[in-house]
């Protein structure tokens, strides 16, 4: 028991990161807005993870891992996860940041429910509570009728659903390709399908000495916070790391009134309270499946 408490606070320290490099970009992605268009911050983004993961490729040996197989796999999930992404800086410019996050924590709602299409997944009666109680969250963080439900809004919640898209064509990829060959592959699409969006109406801002710094965060900062996940679930159970990944919204909710005096909407953290309450009820139940399945393989 006492050899656990270590690896649960080594993943409190990673989910830390994580939040401080979801909230960073946040930041960076509107003060960014100013200067340039999603489809360009997306551009330089790419490029700085293309610096990135080459350099980390060329230090550990494993450019062999990068292969052309499936790419149109890779080509899809990196649409999709352009468009969310894409779809998330516009909704940091344009609504509160708390708002913004509380939105986003809809996707693992979205996996549950798009998995069975998708992956052939099946859906409990669990999952099914748990994507009723996230949508009961949702309709609180957006309250249709009592205020206007604005571009903001809407951009936000569909950039769930292209993020848990993202997620379900990653496992899929994650059985033939090794993580270095999904994010060479990720900078690179994303660099070109950047360019072309960016490149249509025939003009593209070019980096600023003001800018330039938000972009190296921006590139940097999004590589950070899914690398500090994935360290954090390696060494501890989900049950432990989602609760540190839900702390995000009242850190990026203080940060949005520091920074940019927005108000504390208590509608929106009551919505994200529920929301959190589905997925972890479903994460508990999903540990419980997995504890039971692997005493049945040791009895047996």
């Amino acid at each position: 028991m006492d050899s656990s408490k270590p690896q649960i606070g080594k993943a409190a320290l990673w989910m830390t990161g994580a939040i401080a490099s979801f909230s960073s970009m946040a930041i960076a992605g509107r003060e960014l807005s100013i200067t340039h268009d999603t489809f360009e911050i997306m551009f330089y983004r790419s490029l700085v993870g293309i610096c990135v993961v080459a350099l980390i490729l060329s230090l550990t040996g494993k450019w062999h891992q990068v292969s052309t197989h499936r790419l149109g796999l890779h080509g899809i999930r990196n649409l999709m996860h352009f468009t969310g992404q894409n779809l998330w800086f516009y909704a940091v410019s344009v609504i509160p940041l708390a708002q913004v996050f509380a939105l986003e924590f809809t996707q693992p709602i979205w996996v549950i429910l798009l998995s069975p299409l998708l992956l052939k997944e099946r859906l409990t009666p669990v999952r099914v509570l748990s994507a009723l109680i996230g949508f009961a969250g949702i309709l609180i963080v957006a309250r249709p009728g009592a205020v206007p439900l604005g571009a903001g809004v809407l951009t936000a919640a569909l950039s769930a659903v292209f993020f848990a898209l993202t997620t379900i064509s990653t496992k899929t990829l994650t059985r033939f390709a090794s993580i270095g060959c999904i994010m060479f592959w990720l900078t690179v699409m994303q660099a070109i399908l950047g360019l072309i969006a960016a490149g249509i109406d025939g003009q593209i801002a070019l980096p600023t000495l003001a800018t330039i710094p938000f972009l190296l965060l921006v590139g940097l900062a999004g590589l950070l916070a899914h690398y500090c996940i994935t360290n954090a679930l390696a060494i501890a159970p989900a049950t432990v790391v989602v609760p540190f990944d839900f702390a995000r919204l009242p850190t990026i909710a203080v940060v949005g009134m520091i920074l940019y005096h927005e108000p504390l909407d208590h509608w929106t953290l009551l919505g994200a309270a529920v929301i959190f309450s589905g997925i972890f009820m479903n994460v508990q139940a999903e540990n419980r499946n997995s504890l039971a399945t692997d005493s049945h393989h040791n009895q047996q």
